[in-house]
């Protein structure tokens, strides 16, 4: 699930999508960062989301924990 929403989120920043950018929490963001610092908050933010899901899926971080 985190890969799926992680590169949802680097393939709408990367892509530029107009309403992947008019979306009410990214419309938020553009109007702190504007659409050029949004557009790199979300590639890391979908990069970060990718690698997490990649080495939960390999065992490295152990994402079933509820402490």
């Amino acid at each position: 699930l985190f890969v799926a929403i992680g590169i949802y989120a680097l393939i709408g920043a990367v892509c530029d999508w107009e309403w992947f950018m008019n979306s009410r929490k990214a419309r938020t963001m553009v109007s702190l960062l504007g659409r050029d610092g949004t557009r790199v908050l979300y590639s890391i933010l979908g990069v970060l989301l990718i690698v997490l899901g990649v080495l939960g899926s390999l065992g490295i971080v152990d994402m079933n924990s509820t402490r």
